[in-house]
């Protein structure tokens, strides 16, 4: 008698279900699989659906199936590999789903020039006061350090690989710290940061900033995608949530973004808390302290491409248009402070990163202008709406 594809477990409230996931599993090798138009961050066997709420029998995605076993996770819990620079000593949480990929813990400093995943970047927004640079990211007693100085950047060079342009002049300089590549999708990311004082022991003095971490495409001339946890200078009680999503668009125009503004019941620049966003095909979920904030459903203008992970801090320029009016309260240094930072690889996506977290799955258009600083050592490919992309030199 031929064995059924899922058996009850002990409690009788869900199926194990050997036999399907092996199908599943081999059909999924087997075929190229389109992304249906609703997908579940699902559990392999043993996680199935509880009976008694849809009566249904194990529900599996297969597309999750084939995005472990190409992944090399489908054996077992516990087995893949966690790159970046994890503490040997930590348990990290587990979420069903998802696979964590990369951890950085910032207990000791990193070497943004040789590092294999993160770089730091020569940009600066072109309505922004800052440049970036190399120099104002700093690791301190654990924490990775983004720094906003009233002193002009020291080597910064009119182009700028990050920008894909040539940056007008900035008298003030700060840090953004970013993956190499454009090779992160969906999945869970996480970060434990702080929030700058606008001035010295002022927790509740507002000015002006922009503190990040966010998912960008790189170069965004021809898709920008971007998802974003911004803490700004107006309010000390506040987190905005953002989506841009915009088609050969040299700058920013404020119809491209679906933003939120969220109060906090807690001051952001007194303490440490985790914000986070869930990248799904069809689904993206903002999170503070593990408290959803809010959801945004469907596939209208969710990315569907990959992205740079990116962490930075900011400010406006005289104008003050975005981060807070109160621009003159701004004392400096600044600092935005992150105590760690998490991505947990969703289990559906068969596609990225890349294998070992190296760039070999990149496509053309993955590689399109994205290079990051003079001296990463990445090429900038393509050229933006006819014209070759400027060039600087790695001093």
């Amino acid at each position: 008698r031929s064995q059924p594809l899922c058996q009850p477990t002990a409690s009788a409230r869900t199926m194990h279900c050997p036999l399907l996931v092996l199908l599943l599993l081999e059909a999924a090798v087997a075929a190229e699989w389109e992304e249906p138009s609703t997908l579940e961050a699902l559990a392999v066997d043993g996680q199935c659906s509880d009976l008694s709420a849809n009566g249904s029998h194990c529900v599996v995605s297969a597309l999750q199936l084939r995005g472990q076993m190409v992944a090399g996770v489908a054996s077992g819990p516990g087995e893949a590999e966690i790159f970046g620079h994890p503490s040997a000593s930590a348990e990290y949480p587990s979420y069903p789903g998802f696979t964590l990929m990369l951890v950085e813990e910032f207990d000791a400093p990193m070497d943004l020039d040789s590092d294999p995943i993160w770089t730091w970047s020569d940009g600066g927004l072109i309505e922004g006061a800052a440049r970036f640079t190399k120099e104002n990211i700093k690791f301190e007693d654990g924490k990775m350090i983004l720094e906003m100085s009233d002193m002009p950047p020291s080597h910064a060079q009119p182009c700028s690989h990050a920008e894909v342009r040539t940056l007008p002049y900035k008298s003030r300089s700060s840090g953004e710290m970013r993956t190499r590549h454009n090779m992160f999708r969906y999945g869970l990311y996480e970060v434990r940061m702080k929030a700058p004082m606008v001035q010295p022991d002022a927790p509740e003095t507002d000015g002006n900033f922009v503190a990040t971490m966010f998912v960008f495409r790189d170069g965004k001339f021809k898709h920008w995608r971007e998802i974003d946890i911004e803490v700004t200078g107006d309010s000390s009680g506040a987190l905005q949530s953002n989506v841009i999503y915009a088609e050969n668009a040299f700058d920013f125009t404020i119809d491209m973004e679906d933003s939120e503004r969220h109060k906090m019941p807690f001051n952001v620049r007194t303490d440490f808390h985790t914000y986070a966003f869930e990248w799904l095909p069809d689904r993206i979920a903002w999170y503070a302290d593990g408290q959803l904030l809010r959801e945004k459903k469907g596939g209208k203008n969710i990315p569907k491409l990959s992205a740079k992970i990116i962490m930075n801090l900011w400010m406006f320029d005289e104008r003050a248009l975005f981060g807070g009016k109160q621009i003159e309260n701004n004392r400096f240094p600044m600092r935005s402070e992150y105590d760690w930072f998490r991505f947990y690889k969703w289990d559906g996506d068969a596609d990225y990163p890349c294998a070992g977290m190296g760039d070999e799955c990149l496509t053309e258009d993955d590689r399109y202008v994205s290079s990051n600083n003079p001296c990463d050592g990445i090429p900038q490919v393509g050229t933006v709406f006819g014209r070759d992309p400027c060039k600087a030199t790695c001093v």
